[in-house]
């Protein structure tokens, strides 16, 4: 098989997404395409070297899997939204602080700041994807952004929370990834982290390095620090929306981010 470059890949995108109301643009400085609207410019990035790595591993699966979520969204973006009636399909997003405020089409979204390393969205579910809920939106239904987040934290304690467990070094690492798009979301609630907590022989750790996955580690000795390091950095670089590769110490219902020193207990940031 020829070796797949950006170039390639963007060629192939432009082929699998042929739609004369899209707008295809590659972006050379972060490596990805945006394909968006040419009427609203609302659409979506997609990284190149993710998208790549993926290939190289799945195939055309891949990039199929890319073009069907692509169409998804964009279709969602086309339509009109409600918020009333839909109250039980509104959950809390995390994302990066360097994740955009605004839609391209200049639309301010509604978020809130949660750690140093971390920012709270808001998304309206619509099945195979979602929106993420902006001042207009909430506006049309004359809704506080209090009662926003009210619901939203209502419906992210509804999910389920059974954690796959795993043990390396002496050390108990937990995992969720339901890939319901709300794994990392879990951290804000404190109900649960504080269960985990009272259950923790050691010193409990959070990590949200990507959108899908929320990790937790219950660090019994130095080698779980390095464990959890590497295994953060991992999931971060794989992840398809990465969040933080630092993680977080959880104690006195507060997360510290902390950097992992090799063979050594973390300094808070």
């Amino acid at each position: 098989m020829a070796k797949m470059t950006s170039i390639k890949m963007k060629h192939l995108l432009e082929d699998e997404l042929k739609n004369p109301d899209y707008r295809i643009v590659y972006k050379r400085d972060d490596d990805a395409v945006r394909i968006e609207w040419k009427e609203s410019k609302e659409g979506m990035t997609v990284s190149l070297p993710n998208l790549i790595a993926k290939y190289n591993e799945r195939g055309m699966e891949a990039v199929d899997e890319i073009v069907e979520h692509v169409h998804e969204a964009l279709k969602i973006m086309n339509q009109t939204q409600h918020l009333k009636g839909m109250e039980k399909q509104i959950f809390p997003v995390l994302r990066s602080p360097s994740f955009p405020t605004k839609t391209k089409a200049g639309k301010k979204l509604i978020f809130k700041d949660h750690t140093a390393e971390t920012r709270v969205f808001y998304a309206l579910d619509l099945g195979k994807s979602y929106r993420l809920i902006d001042e207009e939106l909430l506006g049309e239904e004359e809704w506080t952004k209090e009662r926003l987040d009210e619901i939203a934290a209502f419906n992210i304690r509804s999910l389920s929370y059974q954690p796959k467990v795993d043990q390396v070094a002496g050390n108990d690492f937990y995992f969720l990834a339901t890939q319901d798009g709300y794994d990392a979301s879990r951290i804000l609630n404190e109900a649960f982290l504080e269960e985990m907590l009272a259950n923790a022989k050691g010193e409990l750790t959070v990590a949200v390095p990507h959108q899908d996955v929320l990790i937790l580690g219950d660090i019994q000795n130095k080698t779980g620090y390095d464990i959890l390091a590497q295994m953060t950095m991992k999931f971060f670089a794989d992840g398809r929306i990465p969040i933080t590769s630092l993680p977080f110490v959880y104690e006195n219902k507060k997360l510290e981010p902390v950097f992992i020193l090799a063979k050594n207990r973390p300094e808070k940031n």
